[in-house]
Parts: structure tokens; sequence; C-alpha cells
């Protein structure tokens, strides 16, 4: 008998479409080089807690920053509401976010991977903020619904082929890749019964990691 897997899976408050139990994934920066920063036409999604904390972090991640970003910071802030009426970080000439700066040399990233400057000066010890949760759970995207509803959605993007095929080659579920973040977000509970319905619908369909 075929084994089909229902559309979407709840979890405490939580909606979760099921490709984020079935769809591998793991990012290459090596081949993407950080395409998801600078490609769009908006900014990354975030909350008026996330604006706060990002402005707290500002001179901290301010040299990472080109000028042009600068500029833009200087004029219209570090967001602004999109055409969705979604809070969203600012970007530079329609695309580029105003955090995202190209690594030059040194390490193990190649040489004109896009970072962000945000997560630069926390890894640096020089910020308490990391970077929006948004960014952090790609290609998850959350939506919220009235009574506290939260609905987690997979975005397929097709700068991300390199992500689905190492995750092919990794066999690595892409709920498992976003832990940390998801653990981050919903709590340990909440994803240790995420990962207890993954596995019983691994052993229910056979096609799980």
């Amino acid at each position: 008998m075929e084994h089909r897997l229902p559309p979407i899976l709840e979890i405490g408050d939580v909606l979760i479409s099921t490709d984020i139990l079935t769809e591998r994934f793991c990012c290459d920066l090596d081949a993407c080089g950080g395409a998801c920063c600078i490609e769009g036409d908006a900014g990354a999604p975030i909350t008026p807690d996330e604006i706060s904390e990002i402005e707290a972090s500002l001179d901290e991640a301010w040299p990472q920053m080109s000028a042009s970003a600068q500029s833009v910071v200087d004029r219209q802030g570090v967001a602004y509401t999109d055409i969705e009426g979604d809070l969203v970080t600012s970007i530079v000439g329609g695309k580029d976010c105003v955090f995202a700066y190209y690594h030059h040399g040194g390490g193990e990233l190649p040489e004109g991977c896009c970072l962000c400057a945000l997560e630069k000066a926390y890894r640096d010890g020089r910020s308490r903020f990391i970077k929006p949760i948004s960014c952090a759970l790609y290609p998850i995207r959350e939506k919220r619904f009235a009574g506290g509803l939260v609905g987690l959605n997979y975005h397929r993007w097709a700068i991300c082929e390199s992500a689905r095929k190492k995750g092919q080659e990794l066999n690595l579920p892409l709920y498992r890749f976003l832990r940390e973040p998801l653990i981050k977000r919903f709590g340990k509970e909440w994803y240790q019964e995420l990962e207890t319905v993954a596995e019983e619908l691994s052993r229910q369909a056979s096609i799980l990691a």
C-alpha cells in the first residue's frame, strides 16, 4: 500500500508543512556565495523587537557595511514596510540587504562570499544580537495567524539548488539542518516533539531519515 503524508502537521500552536520533514537541505556557501542576502526584491522579515536589537547593535555592525548601505540606513533606518505590509530589513539597490558584506580572503570561506555584518559583530564578541530569526530559519518561512497560531512553510528558491544537492548527498532533512534556530524560536521540548513526529512518519512511510 502506498503511504501518503498529510500536507500539514500541527505541533502545539505551530502548523508545519511536511516538506520541512522530507526535504533534504544543507547550505553550501562555496557554491552559492551567500546569494540569499543579496537576491530578491525585499529585505529579511523582522519583528519590532528585532528592530530595537538591530539598532542597539548598529555601531558594531557599521564598519562592515558598505557606504551605500550606510547611506540607506541614515536615510530610512534599518527597516521598512514592504508592499505586502511586512516589516523587513532595509535594502540597497532594490535587492541587497544593508547588512550584507563581502568576504575578502582568509579562513575557509570562498573569496567574495556574502556574509552578514550583524552576525560578524556577534561572532567577534562585539554584540549580543546575531541576526533576525527569519534569516536563521531560512529556507523556512514563518507566517503568523490570529489567536497565536504560527505556520511554517518551506520556501523553494532556485538559488538554493546547491543546498538541496548537498542535503541529498548528506541525507540531511531540513528540520535537522535547522535544529538550533528551530529550538531558539520554539523551544527544545517543541523540537523534540517535532523529531518524534518525524520519526513516526519515517516508520510509517519509509521515506524520512
